[in-house]
């Protein structure tokens, strides 16, 4: 008895399809960040953020900002939450300042049957702090991103032959900046029609997608330098597409169930973490993406361009 031959899609094969929709969420996500830029939070900008609850209707954003007109508070943006809730943005201010905001809301909001305004958040940071947070945000994502490409250039250092071993670290690299890119960029689009922000959860969140997307790339990366020593007389894109059949279930169902807990916070978890937990559930769909459809191809890609180079 024969054994039936197992089926192998030809990712290689229509990677110009793949490279096509990347390429538009790429032009999509550089215009969205060109034109609207991030919606950056006060961890980076430096003021202060609070949330109110009333008990009753909340009152319209333009009477909130009546109230504390009075104050000489500058400029104070409010955003609406849910039904009764608010948040209130301003610059930084002193505890009495503080103090003198909810006594104001209470004054006018506050009847006898209740309390009117309860405080739920309060976040305070001066701008050097906010300064000095993102100076650091900025070196740990360059930390992380140099310490990637040094890993993965000395795991593959004994993998010489048809790809230098640096070139799969930069092709990771290359995917990384593209489920980067991406992320940020819906983000951007976020942050300007519903006031979603950036802030310091936003770039743990990068970290861990940097993490979670270079890890995937690698297990195909593995599978393809292990298939290079037994399918030593195939063409080196039939050893990259092996690998990714041979890993495609393993990357489908490590991302599901991540994705099943991601999406179980999101939907029940506090309204505080809601925008991380959603950076997360963007990064481990476009990093899953690109372990599978653009690193890979890249590589192959690479490959045959040097080896037409040799050739003439």
């Amino acid at each position: 008895m024969t054994k039936t031959s197992q089926k192998v899609f030809p990712f290689i094969k229509y990677r110009k399809i793949w490279y096509s929709f990347s390429l538009l969420l790429i032009a999509i996500s550089i215009a969205a960040l060109s034109l609207w830029g991030l919606k950056v939070g006060i961890d980076f900008t430096g003021g202060t953020l609070m949330e109110v609850e009333f008990s009753q209707t909340r009152p319209a954003p333009t009477e909130i900002k009546n109230v504390l007109a009075e104050l000489d508070l500058g400029n104070v943006s409010i955003q609406p939450v849910d039904q009764n809730r608010a948040i209130i943005r301003l610059r930084d201010v002193s505890e009495e300042e503080h103090q003198q905001i909810l006594s104001k809301l209470k004054e006018k909001f506050s009847t006898d049957e209740n309390s009117g305004v309860t405080e739920i958040r309060f976040e305070s940071i001066g701008p050097a702090i906010g300064r000095e947070l993102r100076d650091k945000a900025i070196t740990a994502l360059s930390i992380a991103i140099i310490f990637i490409i040094l890993y993965i250039a000395y795991a593959f250092r004994k993998v010489s032959y048809p790809v230098q071993s640096w070139k799969y670290g930069i092709v990771a690299i290359l995917a990384l900046a593209h489920d980067i890119l991406i992320t940020t960029g819906i983000f951007a689009v976020l942050g300007y029609f519903y006031n979603y922000e950036v802030n310091i959860l936003f770039i743990t969140a990068l970290l861990t997608i940097l993490g979670y997307s270079v890890n995937d790339t690698i297990v195909v990366f593995d599978r393809t330098r292990e298939n290079l020593f037994h399918q030593k007389n195939k063409e080196f894109s039939e050893v990259v597409n092996s690998a990714l059949n041979q890993t495609l279930v393993r990357s489908i169902n490590t991302s599901f169930t991540t994705l099943l807990v991601l999406f179980a916070i999101f939907l029940f978890g506090g309204e505080t973490i809601k925008q991380f937990v959603l950076a997360l559930i963007i990064g481990t769909i476009i990093g899953t993406y690109s372990s599978i459809f653009i690193a890979s191809p890249l590589l192959v890609d690479w490959y045959n361009l040097s080896k037409r180079k040799r050739s003439k």
